[in-house]
């Protein structure tokens, strides 16, 4: 008889503490039946969305240790305390691109030979990504929107996400609202602003062109989608290329000033590099026809891109004020303030929804090459540390490491 791979599914150990999981219950089961080379245990929570006792009913292995496992797989970052020597970890490390504040957790991966496969870099031969929570940000980016606009105008009320059961609770409350004659603008073209789409139409908010969003007047709400030829164009003059935009955005200016006027409630689900123009600036918005009112910044860069963005915000405190004269924070529903919402684990609020999703991507895509062979490099991708040393693909941080 063979010996079991041992998996373990963390508790979330993060501040502020994260509700998801990596595996919810029926998935665990799922798990077990198609992989039959693996042992699996859940780790206790008391603040998971699914509760062990949901486990336990399926007949699965809730522990409180989890030391006896090979393979212990989470969503967020492990607090570095609870980090075990010699394992194959699986979360969202934030690492990868140098971020500071979690140069130590990358210290400690080399420090304790932990071999840690970071979700974001599961990507397949093209460079796509296998996991992510990102439809689950745009839509509740955009519930978060409409919950600004119902206080801002009086017009309705709607229950936080995160007090709701799930997304079929959402969508039914969305259902019951009347949402007043507003422009509501996206910009992105992937996941996270199809996630947004999915929540705008089921509030029976209207799809129409950026083109006509620019010059007509409608008596009902509508919305327009900006993929980025809406939102830059070269500075040359030539042809705009997506491509080309990706690899040199540098060469952009951007056109997106014209969407500020006649807009009222802002989506933001781009993906913004450095390089890249920026959307608006606190220039744009003390001119005097600025029209946007709310900012719902799904991306959640700070500063730059969105001059309003001035920090993340929290899902217990979501909205936080921006007032343009002043340049500062302020009451989020003054009226002479820009609401902004900038939470930066939107896919926090639905916990149950979004750790399914998660997971089936997780047993689909990634299980297979870590449970078997990796024939197409997916977990070789993704390996930030192993043996004491940075992965293939992550060499570029030694340097990161040895900045004091």
């Amino acid at each position: 008889m063979s010996i079991k791979l041992k998996v373990g599914i963390l508790k979330e150990t993060k501040t502020p503490p994260d509700k998801r999981t990596a595996i919810p219950p029926r998935l665990a089961v799922q798990m077990l039946e198609k992989f039959d080379n693996i042992e699996l245990y859940i780790q206790s929570s008391n603040i998971r969305a699914y509760k062990d006792e949901e486990y336990i009913a399926l007949g699965l292995k809730v522990v409180d240790e989890i030391s006896h496992c090979d393979i212990l797989a989470g969503v967020k970052e492990a607090h570095i305390p609870t980090l075990i020597e010699n394992k194959t970890y699986l979360f969202f490390s934030h690492t990868a691109k140098e971020q500071e504040y979690n140069r130590d957790l990358l210290q400690e991966f080399l420090n304790k030979n932990i071999k840690m496969l970071d979700h974001e870099y599961f990507t397949n031969e093209k460079g796509m990504r296998l996991v992510a929570f990102g439809n689950w940000a745009g839509l509740v980016g955009a519930y978060n929107g409409l919950i600004a606009l119902g206080k801002r105008t009086g017009a309705f009320n709607l229950k936080r996400a995160i007090d709701s059961h799930d997304i079929k609770e959402m969508k039914e409350a969305l259902k019951t609202i009347n949402v007043p004659a507003k422009k509501f603008l996206i910009t992105g073209g992937g996941r996270v602003a199809h996630g947004a789409m999915e929540i705008l139409e089921t509030a029976g908010i209207k799809h129409i062109s950026p083109e006509d969003f620019l010059k007509k007047d409608f008596n009902e709400a509508v919305y327009t989608k900006l993929d980025p030829q809406y939102y830059v164009t070269r500075k040359d003059g030539s042809d705009f290329d997506l491509q080309h935009f990706f690899k040199k955005p540098e060469m952009y200016k951007s056109t997106f000033k014209p969407f500020t006027k006649v807009a009222d409630v802002y989506i933001a689900c781009h993906f913004w590099d450095e390089n890249s123009p920026k959307f608006i600036t606190r220039e744009d918005m003390k001119e005097d026809d600025f029209k946007i009112s709310i900012i719902a910044d799904v991306s959640c860069d700070i500063n730059d891109p969105i001059a309003s963005t001035l920090r993340p915000s929290e899902i217990s405190n979501p909205f936080y004020g921006y007032n343009k004269k002043e340049e500062k924070e302020g009451d989020p529903f003054d009226k002479n303030n820009i609401t902004v919402m900038a939470v930066d684990n939107l896919p926090g609020e639905v916990p149950r929804d979004s750790s399914l999703d998660f997971g089936q991507g997780l047993i689909d895509n990634i299980f297979p090459s870590l449970f078997g062979e990796d024939t197409t490099g997916i977990i070789e991708r993704a390996t930030i540390t192993e043996n004491g040393k940075l992965g293939k693909h992550f060499q570029y941080l030694k340097y990161f490491l040895e900045e004091k």
